[in-house]
């Protein structure tokens, strides 16, 4: 997919920010998750009303995740080649037109 002046457009990669906030929420869910099948006494899931919430929060984190990162890996960001000819393209009518 080739522009007119032959430059080709570039995925942003790394530097999208649905990939970043993947990462983030990925990493609490794993400790959560961690933390909730090893670490959580009889005690504490009373308190919680008998729910290991850290259990069930950490695996509804990583599924936010990856739902985040099949997003960001299914619809990528274009970034255009030459910015000022994505400008000069812009189909939208002026206001009052």
């Amino acid at each position: 997919m080739a522009t007119e002046s032959g430059a080709r457009p570039k995925k942003a990669g790394a530097f999208d920010i649905r990939l970043i906030i993947a990462l983030l929420i990925g990493v609490y869910g794993v400790i959560l998750t961690v933390m909730g099948a090893f670490f959580t006494s009889a005690a504490e899931r009373e308190k919680a009303a008998g729910v290991n919430i850290n259990l069930w929060a950490g695996i509804g984190m990583l599924v936010v995740a990856a739902l985040f990162l099949v997003w960001a890996l299914v619809r990528p960001l274009v970034v255009p080649a030459d910015p000022e000819a994505a400008e000069t393209t812009d189909t939208t009518p002026a206001a009052g037109e």
